[in-house]
Parts: C-alpha cells; structure tokens; sequence
C-alpha cells in the first residue's frame, strides 16, 4: 500500500510494549507521529528513541503522541528497552509496536524492496486528529532523525492549519509567515493580517505569526 498526503491512514490493532493498540482509540483526537525502526537492538535506532523520550513534552505540548514501530516481538523490545534507557539517560514514555509479521509495515509501505525487502526503512509519519496524512519523511537505516524538524514540522502544520498562511524555509515558531496567494482583497488582507504585511513581490508577503 502507497499512502500518499491527504489519505486516510489505515487503523490496526497491533500488539505493543504498553499492551495491544487500536491505532484509532490510541490516537483518539491527538495529532499521532509514527516512526519505524528497522529492527531492535540497532544502534541509531537506540540513540533516535532515547531522543524521542526526552523530547515527549514538546510533543505533548502540541497534542501530538508519538508511537515508535520495530519488526521484533514484545519481549525483544522489553529487552531492548532497557537497554535504551540505560545508554540514554532517560525512561521509555511511549510504546513500541511489535511487529514481526510486517502486519503494519506493509500496511503503511514502510518496507522499500529495492532498499532491503526485510528491513523497514526509517520512515515518519504525521497524522492529524482526522487520521489523515500530512506529511511523510523516509530515512535510509543508516541515517538518524532529526526529531526538532519533526516538531517544526508539527508547529507549521498546526498553524497552517487555523491561519492562512504557509511558513518559509527555514521557518521557526515565532518567524514571519507567508500569506497565501488566494488572498488578495485589501480589505480581506488588512483584516486577517491586523500585523501588517510586507510585499516582496506581488505573490511573496510576508507578515508576523498571526497567533503570536
């Protein structure tokens, strides 16, 4: 299955760390990051989840829970759970799905063939509060995350969302947005945008984070 932007992420029920989860009752009205590992006790995927821990306020802070995903059993990632918070200094806050029959990682495509047909790739997924896809990242097994750009992900999504603007490169809580192209009334702009706005271009203006 090729899950593209905007599609309505599968649900499963899937055995975990933390118990069996019902994806759709797990994530309930939360904004959800699913991550996958290619298989337990690997050494980036360690540093990656002892990462996420750390970082689980900020995303708690943004109504996001995250979920990690490996292709071993329960009692491997109990095993290797111990082992993440011994190296990492901190306490696994969140589950891993157990997936040794690839039930979820087929049914999101995260096993790329021509990569390893066994292995999952290091693939993200953000999925809003509706279970719809709105951004996927794809890693190769050699390359560690960057889990803030997942949270600068979330933040642009966020406001994206309920103001219309789109946020540039290199965008960061608190930097100026981009007003969409479909406003273009005066009195439209100077009523969404009280902050004023500077015109770079006809198509390119630029104005303060509405919500800030």
């Amino acid at each position: 299955m090729s899950l593209q932007l905007g599609d309505t992420v599968p649900n499963f029920t899937q055995a975990s760390s933390t118990g069996e989860i019902d994806f759709y009752e797990w994530a309930g009205d939360s904004w959800v990051v699913l991550f996958s590992h290619p298989a337990d006790f690997t050494p980036v995927c360690t540093t990656e989840l002892g990462a996420v821990a750390k970082l689980k306020p900020e995303f708690d802070r943004r109504n996001a829970k995250v979920l990690a995903l490996s292709v071993d059993d329960v009692e491997s990632h109990k095993g290797w759970i111990g082992d993440i918070e011994e190296t990492q200094s901190t306490q696994l806050n969140y589950p891993i799905l157990a997936d040794p029959e690839r039930k979820v990682s087929d049914l999101y495509g995260m096993i790329h063939p021509n990569a390893n047909n066994t292995l999952t790739v290091r693939s993200v997924f953000i999925i809003d509060p509706q279970k719809q896809l709105r951004l996927t990242l794809t890693y190769p097994a050699s390359t560690g995350r960057n889990f803030d750009e997942i949270l600068r992900a979330i933040d642009s999504l966020q406001l994206t969302d309920n103001y219309q603007v789109a946020t540039p490169a290199d965008w960061k809580e608190g930097d100026d947005c981009v007003i969409v192209p479909s406003i273009k009334d005066p009195q439209e702009l100077k009523q969404k945008f009280p902050k004023g706005y500077k015109k770079v271009k006809p198509y390119l203006r630029m104005t303060p984070q509405p919500n800030k």
